[in-house]
């Protein structure tokens, strides 16, 4: 059987300057049961990122981790929403992420072929939760721990979502947002695979672009990244979600990307954040906005990097009796927020009118005028008074931020 559509050629740096996305058109005939995508490049040289959209919108993005997929009614590849196939004009999207001097030959392939049979899958096992660390709140509130930014295959992550979960439990965390790249795929598994785990996990779109990337939390359907940044702040906000900054200061994944209105939220606290006497985050903190709410995320991708999840740790103060995602996400806005290197490691939080530090034993508490008071003592009290503090070792390594 002939081929839907081949498209070829190459592109080149004019290309990437005039238009970063392409979209290449292919007419799906009725009564296809499904449709199967192949991109041809040098990875050598180029990286092509692969995406797609039906006669109704979005279908799927991978970005350049894949360079094949397949939609069917009731079956994807990650990162692809199963479905009807439509008839009519979809569009194979190419992102010239990439492009060496001398140009990228690419061809991509569109076959229709038969519905995808589901696999057959072995159901996960239940992993062995570790027991919520106590730490004091205020009445009726708990402190939950979580990682804000985390990935599974549904974009570059090696872990399905099960997996994903399962190693949240095992390590103490409450709570964990699914954000994978430029795609909403991932959020039907979400319920369930908490569910078996005993993890909240929160649906999260990690908004992609080469210049900048911010996550998208709430079950509020997919952002569409090829958009300037303004109007995904504005749209995730319509839609009643939470937009973040992600990784300002990580390499080539800096936020360089211009707005007129600032998000509330920004991931301060990266893995990135390697030598944590460092002051670039917290300079840029006050330079981009120090009104702007503070979040952590370890950006788990897979084990072969050996950094664990919940590195750092976000906690949130939730209602104790509303142990939900949409609880979790609820607490962030009020500025419950405290983030720590890690789920067992010091931390500064805020109740009632104190801010108490918990295993902080000779640090500094660092108020928002640069001021120091010693921490002697594994659990110590002090005025809380408004403003974002910090502790910091001797040697001005940050060891916990609150809000």
């Amino acid at each position: 059987m002939a081929p839907l559509a081949v498209h070829r050629g190459r592109w080149t740096l004019e290309d990437r300057a005039e238009e970063f996305y392409r979209l290449l058109p292919v007419e799906v005939p009725p009564g296809t049961a499904a449709i199967s995508v192949e991109l041809d490049h040098d990875r050598s040289s180029a990286v092509l990122d692969l995406g797609c959209f039906g006669p109704s919108g979005f279908r799927g993005w991978s970005g350049g981790a894949r360079e094949r997929f397949t939609i069917g009614a009731g079956l994807a590849t990650p990162g692809y929403l199963p479905g009807p196939v439509e008839p009519g004009v979809w569009h194979v999207c190419l992102g010239l992420h990439r492009v060496p001097r001398d140009g990228a030959p690419f061809e991509v392939r569109v076959e229709a072929v038969p519905a995808p049979d589901p696999p057959s899958l072995a159901p996960p096992p239940v992993p062995q939760r570790r027991p919520r660390r106590a730490l004091p709140a205020e009445p009726g509130m708990v402190w939950l721990a979580g990682d804000l930014h985390s990935h599974t295959v549904h974009s570059d992550g090696a872990l399905t979502v099960d997996e994903l979960a399962a190693l949240a439990a095992t390590g103490g965390l409450d709570f964990l947002a699914v954000t994978d790249h430029n795609t909403v795929s991932h959020h039907r598994e979400l319920p369930d695979a908490g569910l078996r785990a005993g993890v909240l996990l929160l649906p999260g779109q990690e908004v992609t672009r080469d210049t900048g990337h911010a996550n998208a939390f709430g079950d509020i359907g997919w952002i569409d990244f090829r958009r300037p940044a303004d109007d995904w702040l504005t749209e995730t906000e319509r839609r009643g979600g939470l937009l973040s900054i992600n990784h300002p200061l990580a390499a080539d994944c800096a936020w360089r990307l211009p707005m007129r209105r600032r998000p509330r939220f920004a991931e301060l606290w990266h893995w990135t954040w390697l030598d944590r006497r460092w002051g670039g985050p917290l300079a840029w903190w006050l330079a981009w906005d120090a009104s702007v709410l503070p979040l952590g995320g370890s950006d788990y991708h897979t084990p072969v990097h050996g950094r664990p999840l919940g590195a750092p740790t976000t906690w949130v103060q939730a209602d104790g009796g509303t142990d939900t995602p949409a609880g979790v996400l609820a607490a962030l806005p009020a500025g419950r927020i405290a983030i720590s290197a890690g789920r067992d490691a010091p931390v500064l939080l805020r109740v009632g009118d104190e801010l108490l530090a918990v295993d902080g034993d000779g640090t500094y508490l660092v108020d928002p005028d640069g001021g120091r008071r010693v921490v002697l003592g594994d659990r110590r009290a002090f005025p809380g008074r408004p403003g974002p503090h910090r502790l910091e070792a001797a040697d001005n390594t940050v060891v916990a931020l609150a809000t």
